[in-house]
């Protein structure tokens, strides 16, 4: 697949990869339709280039997030940048719950928690007409005096792209002014239909104008790990191989990013993170992407860590380390599966996160029939096979009965639930966590620390963390009892959460 940077605006992922967001079945089944197996259900399905699947289609939608939404996430995040939101200030209203974020994460780091930096150019209903660039002018202005950042991130809205203002010629300006980065992130909300396109968008722009292109040297030990918020497990684990980690984008500086290009290697925990930025760098700067299924449950971890030994050349180093973890850790996750054997879970999250908890719960012992995620990517921007997730799920630890792909529905949640009644929820985007509880299914929501099931210690910190909200079920169980639901008697009956979208014609 080629990555084409020379482009201000990255091909979404329904153009690109083919992704959806409305699929429900067995696992294998969605692993035989995408794009690593190379069939397809025929051209009148879907679009994309790698893979076309049959998608269900409902005929509404409760609330979703998009993909501006993720680039205020990672945008806002870059330690020593500002991110002006181009558009009406609502845009911005997710600002406090990323400063919560960012500054969770800073400490969680070890760093002096500071806020989050973000200016809203706030459109109105005159701008909307006459246009905005005079009002991103003085933003650019503002950010420069108030904070000098060593780069600006400027984040389009569905308003700029409905007005067409022009970002591009005014950030060229003020970046001959003011001698940074200045960056456009063109992230208009209604080009996806799902907010992971939002990665790929501000990895774009960072790629384009971050990233050194004519890197001074390549650093042999240095190895970029892309990740989300949470506590930092990467250091010290492959400081066992000898290597130093570039962690971005979340809590990184904008000179973590420039270095992207000088890299050893990039791996990530969640190649629908991850994706676009690592294909990007093998192709464009020589970075070899690691291939191997994410660091989840011995078997993923074990992987991952020869696969990155391989390409560093590391392989004693790794085999050492992966002796003594499976000694240290083999004894806590057999008394942990002693305990949680016959508990069943259920895993709701974004896609590639999704595939590595589900194999995590499964080494746990747990029991698990079903899952949501909340997109499916028939294959990623590398398509080599060692980077199918799903493929290695299925042939490591087995089929899914009920795997279901939705933008995280409220309305589809309950029957979701009901078809296989968990016991316990491990979920992200916690907005759902309250309905789990309104139906007694104790919820652990994975939104302050994204890497707690992430390698060897991650078992066991995920299996204490499932033992603690069991702990709690009572109350659950006792919220349900009284609770309403806000919805229909027929709907309450209905056995298929798709049904809805089946009768679309």
């Amino acid at each position: 697949m080629t990555i084409n940077l020379r482009t201000a605006v990255v091909e979404n992922r329904e153009q690109r990869l083919g992704t959806i967001i409305g699929w429900d079945g067995k696992a294998t089944e969605l692993a035989a339709h995408s794009g690593y197996s190379g069939s397809d259900c025929g051209s009148s399905c879907g679009s994309g280039k790698n893979g076309k699947l049959c998608e269900l289609q409902g005929p509404f939608t409760q609330g979703a997030g998009c993909a501006e939404q993720v680039v205020e996430y990672q945008a806002s995040h870059v330690r020593d940048a500002v991110l002006i939101y181009h558009s009406p200030v609502g845009c911005s209203a997710g600002q406090a719950g990323t400063n919560v974020s960012y500054r969770t994460c800073t400490v969680r780091r070890g760093q002096i928690p500071t806020d989050a930096i973000g200016i809203s150019t706030n459109l109105g209903e005159r701008d909307m007409v006459y246009g905005g660039v005079e009002k991103l002018r003085e933003a650019i202005q503002m950010a420069w005096e108030r904070h000098r950042p060593n780069a600006i991130f400027i984040a389009t809205s569905c308003a700029t792209g409905i007005i067409g203002d022009d970002v591009e010629s005014v950030t060229r300006e003020s970046e001959e002014e003011f001698g940074i980065p200045i960056v456009p992130v063109f992230c208009e909300g209604f080009k996806s239909k799902h907010w992971s396109s939002g990665f790929d968008a501000i990895q774009h722009a960072i790629l384009r104008q971050i990233v050194r292109r004519n890197p001074p040297r390549k650093q042999e030990d240095l190895i970029n790990v892309f990740v989300l918020s949470g506590t930092d497990i990467y250091t010290p684990m492959l400081a066992n191989l000898g290597l130093r980690v570039n962690l971005v984008v979340n809590v990184a500086t904008v000179e973590n990013l420039a270095q992207l290009s000088e890299a050893a290697a990039s791996t990530s925990f969640c190649y629908s993170l991850a994706s676009y930025l690592g294909a990007s760098l093998e192709q464009e700067f020589g970075v070899p992407e690691i291939k191997s299924p994410p660091p989840y449950g011995f078997a993923g971890t074990d992987a991952w860590l020869r696969a990155i030994a391989k390409v560093t050349h590391r392989e004693e180093q790794a085999e050492r380390f992966i002796a003594s973890e499976h000694a240290r850790v083999g004894p806590k996750v057999d008394e942990l599966r002693r305990r949680l054997t016959g508990v069943k879970g259920y895993v709701a999250m974004g896609e590639g996160f999704a595939h590595g908890v589900i194999a995590a719960l499964r080494e746990l012992g747990v029991t698990l029939d079903g899952s949501l995620m909340y997109h499916h990517d028939p294959v990623y921007d590398n398509p080599d096979k060692q980077r199918d997730t799903l493929g290695h799920l299925i042939d490591t630890y087995g089929d899914i009965e009920h795997l279901s792909v939705a933008n995280g529905q409220p309305y589809q949640l309950f029957n979701l639930l009901k078809r296989v009644n968990p016991d316990f929820i491990v979920i992200r985007h916690g907005g759902l966590s309250p309905l789990a509880s309104r139906l007694g299914v104790a919820a652990l929501p994975l939104e302050g620390d994204s890497n707690l099931p992430v390698g060897y210690q991650g078992l066991i910190d995920l299996g204490e963390e499932i033992l603690s909200v069991l702990a709690q079920r009572k109350f659950h169980e006792d919220l349900a009892a009284h609770t309403t639901l806000p919805y229909k008697k027929s709907w309450l009956e209905q056995q298929d959460p798709f049904a809805l979208a089946r009768e679309v014609v």
